[in-house]
């Protein structure tokens, strides 16, 4: 998978301070592996893909597996609505770039929201 199509969401600073709380909450769930700087620099060296939305945001990163390219919710925090409204988009988008699956990192109650995903172990994944 070609990572420079990863640039094509917007990169505007201003859009990414805009949307950092929600970014925040979601990174206290992932355990702090990285700080709101370490997305931002995935983000601008186009290793993830940055969604801002009304009331929300999503970072995404594609996973090139042996056999598959996988399109990974990475970060998500924000309004649940606009959330999984943004879900579909974000899948179509994937679909584009050549993937074959969608995977979400995150709590345990995304598999109540996100039916179509299916457990493994402790990432939700669903086909295209």
């Amino acid at each position: 998978m070609d990572t420079a199509q990863l640039s094509v969401m917007s990169l505007s600073a201003d859009e990414f301070e805009r949307c950092a709380d929600y970014i925040v909450s979601a990174l206290e769930y992932a355990g702090h592996s990285h700080t709101l700087q370490d997305v931002w620099q995935a983000i601008t060296n186009k290793q993830a893909a940055f969604f801002p939305l009304e009331k929300s945001a999503i970072v995404v990163e594609i996973v090139d597996y042996p056999q598959r390219a996988t399109c990974r919710i990475w970060l998500a925090g924000g309004d649940m609505e606009e959330l999984i409204e943004a879900e579909k988009n974000i899948c179509d988008w994937a679909r584009g770039l050549g993937c074959d699956s969608m995977e979400i990192i995150g709590r345990k109650g995304w598999e109540r929201q996100l039916r179509d995903y299916k457990p493994t172990a402790t990432v939700l994944v669903k086909d295209l």
